[in-house]
């Protein structure tokens, strides 16, 4: 499916590739599932990716908090800017460090379950159309959502996948 145009594309395919996540991390032997990447990457294992996904959707989340009281939103985050969100990530990747895979799986689980919740509260007018929300910018509330969630877990099932691959 394309990226998501209407509230219920975006619900389906966020739902759809987040089961298609479970799925595949499930797929693996319990001692593949905490295993290091055996290639080079920022993210060494399936926690790391959890993780990264998790924090952006918490980053979303306050985001959304934000602007929805009428203020304009830090982003990506303070300090950062979308140019330096490669040395964003990796913080974000230090900060987990000390999270085990069975943490990273429910706090992932958590911050999907609030994306969902938010973006139920809004109709397809408020999600699709541009300029809805000052704090969105020239884009779409929507845009933002897809981005933590069916486009980012399409980038976390390419991680895995490769990491399958590897093992093969």
């Amino acid at each position: 499916m394309a990226r998501p145009k209407t509230k219920e594309e975006l619900l389906t395919l966020s739902k759809a590739h987040y089961q298609q996540l479970l799925s595949l991390i499930n797929s693996f032997s319990p001692e593949e599932q905490i295993g290091i990447f055996p290639f080079e990457d920022r993210d060494r294992n399936i926690r790391d990716v959890l993780v990264h996904l998790h924090e952006w959707q918490l980053m979303m989340k306050n985001w959304y908090e934000i602007g929805m009281n009428g203020e304009k939103p830090v982003m990506p985050r303070e300090g950062y800017t979308w140019k330096t969100t490669a040395d964003m990530n990796l913080v974000i990747w230090e900060h987990y460090q000390t999270t085990s895979f069975i943490e990273a799986l429910a706090l992932l689980d958590e911050s999907h379950q609030q994306m969902l919740h938010l973006i139920e509260g809004h109709t397809n007018e408020e999600l699709f159309i541009k300029k809805v929300y000052p704090w969105t910018n020239t884009t779409s509330l929507g845009a933002y959502f897809v981005s933590a969630t069916s486009s980012h877990y399409d980038w976390a099932l390419k991680k895995i996948r490769q990491y399958r691959r590897a093992l093969k």
